[in-house]
């Protein structure tokens, strides 16, 4: 599996798909495989790029505390090491704010920015469920910690499918690449020392910013507050889905991206 080293870490990719470039951000307790469900869609039309962040999937990191910057430089080498200059971004959720960082680090090698399920800078309440869910792994196995903050991420809609949660539960307990305990209090510190508030000006790529109209994780104040502060930015709200809506809706997610993705090459 490919991997390249840089600040000092193993970085795992994967690369499918031909066309222009379009990379592809997981978030908080995600690897690159979250992104599975949308990826036929996408893989038709362009090169899609998904790397698992450090410390997550088949990526490794030691345990020492991260920031979003440097998760942001760790995939601006990536992009140096594989040759890409120009390249298409999408972040989920965590993946959103390394996404802002990403861009506002370095403008040019970003031609468009997708940013969904994210936000600029959490709130109080926002802060305490990612604080709470970095220190739990090390007072509850795998199998609770997933049922405590899956109904942060599925809708109702998505419960009542009848066996359908047990089924991802019993699919992380068995994936053999579960991120360390120190990784997931790493990347929640990461996420409270997150704000972009006052820089969103600044990202002056096309952007589209896509939310659930039921996520209540990052309700869509957050994503209005993005779509207002980033110049010429558009906002999506999806009627159907909540946090999780690449695994909910993966069809409605991947036609808003690709949508918004063929305005960029429309546009020049």
């Amino acid at each position: 599996m490919p991997r390249v080293q840089v600040n000092g870490i193993d970085l795992f990719y994967d690369i499918k798909g031909t066309g222009e470039p379009l990379l592809l951000i997981a978030g908080f307790f995600c690897d690159h495989s979250y992104w599975s469900l949308i990826m036929p869609s996408l893989v038709s039309q362009y090169q899609v790029i998904r790397v698992d962040n450090r410390g997550m999937g088949r990526s490794s990191a030691i345990d020492i505390s991260y920031t979003i910057e440097q998760m942001a430089n760790d995939i601006a080498l990536l992009l140096d090491r594989i040759g890409i200059d120009k390249v298409h971004v999408a972040g989920h959720s965590m993946g959103g704010y390394i996404a802002q960082e990403l861009v506002l680090a370095n403008p040019e090698k970003v031609q468009s920015l997708i940013l969904l399920s994210s936000l600029a800078k959490g709130d109080q309440l926002f802060n305490s469920i990612i604080q709470t869910w970095g220190d739990l792994p090390d007072y509850v196995d795998l199998k609770l910690y997933e049922k405590i903050i899956l109904p942060w991420i599925f809708t109702d809609e998505f419960y009542s499918i009848p066996g359908m949660v047990d089924q991802l539960i019993e699919w992380a307990i068995q994936y053999p690449y579960a991120p360390t305990n120190y990784t997931l209090y790493h990347h929640s510190r990461a996420i409270l020392g997150f704000d972009t508030s006052d820089r969103l000006k600044y990202i002056n790529c096309p952007t589209l910013v896509l939310v659930g109209k039921q996520d209540i994780l990052t309700p869509v104040k957050f994503s209005q507050e993005l779509a207002q502060g980033i110049p010429n930015a558009k906002l999506v709200v999806l009627e159907r889905g909540g946090h999780g809506f690449l695994v909910e809706s993966p069809e409605t997610v991947a036609s808003a991206m690709l949508y918004a993705l063929s305005q960029v090459s429309k546009n020049g």
